[in-house]
């Protein structure tokens, strides 16, 4: 992997290709490898793909101090002045690179020039989804891993079967993807790994765990979207309950796609639909 320092920190990054540049944001639990459907098919119709470990996510830098959404916004619009020399990207997230990737466009609209985001829906949506019982029970995580230190043992145990678990819950029934599991689960058995993991889940409900100078930029993440945005979801994907209905967040051009037989992970699940679709809107 290759090595880039940006927002203060070293992040780093896998790369393919020559030209605009598409920076894909990874999940939980999850690594830039899993762009590896993506990266050739983008390489090959001409863009440089680059897919970073996030904050806390090794080779990346673990860092002391805040893992919140502003934090996390902060630090792609880093990678983008230190990758792109501050000229417009592509940006395709998924799970928490989706997340982060609503905020990106919101605040930062100069820096993108078309957006994916897959399998989380805008943050007004999933604030609302905490009020419904299925949603909670889907998102069953997000409350565990707010207590302190059993959710860090419950992760490392019997060869982090968390993670296999996970994975099983979010896909569809059958799918399986062995090897690249087994490099999540030694990412995250690095020092200091988990931990930081979990703190972008605990700075999700916890104020103080927010960077109290980034209240602009915090505000500025709840701007209606300009940015052109393909939204994607698995159609066996809970979250597509919450992502059919979020136009209303977006002032610029805006699509919504259900991948059919796919769950959570559908950029793996299904990744010769899904690399099509974004190949199809990046060209636009």
């Amino acid at each position: 992997m290759k090595r880039v320092r940006a927002n203060g920190l070293e992040f780093a990054y896998l790369e393919q290709g020559e030209g605009p540049l598409v920076l894909l944001l990874h999940g939980f639990p999850d690594t830039a490898h899993t762009w590896s459907h993506q990266m050739p098919a983008l390489a090959a119709a001409g863009y440089r793909a680059v897919a970073p470990n996030l904050r806390g996510y090794p080779p990346t830098e673990i860092p002391e101090g805040f893992f919140d959404r502003a934090t996390l916004a902060k630090d792609v619009a880093g990678l983008i002045h230190a990758l792109g020399h501050g000229e417009p990207v592509h940006l395709v997230g998924q799970d928490w690179g989706a997340g982060i990737g609503y905020g990106v466009i919101a605040a930062f609209p100069e820096l993108i020039r078309r957006a994916v985001v897959m399998a989380v829906p805008h943050p007004a949506r999933s604030a609302e989804s905490a009020l419904h019982p299925k949603h909670v029970h889907r998102s069953f995580h997000w409350w565990f891993f707010q207590l302190p230190e059993l959710p860090e043992k419950a992760l490392a145990a019997n060869d982090f079967a968390f993670v296999d678990y996970l994975w099983d819950y979010w896909t569809c029934a059958g799918y399986r993807d062995p090897a690249h599991i087994a490099h999540v689960k030694r990412t995250l058995a690095q020092p200091g790994a988990i931990a930081a993991a979990l703190s972008y889940y605990r700075a999700m409900f916890d104020a103080s765990k927010a960077d109290p100078t980034l209240g602009t930029l915090r505000r500025s993440m709840d701007r209606p979207i300009a940015v052109p945005t393909l939204a994607l979801c698995g159609g066996d994907d809970l979250r597509a309950d919450l992502m059919t209905d979020q136009a209303q967040y977006f002032a610029g051009a805006y699509r919504f796609e259900l991948v059919a037989g796919a769950g959570h992970f559908l950029h793996r699940e299904k990744p010769a639909e899904v690399t099509r679709l974004v190949l199809e809107w990046l060209a636009h």
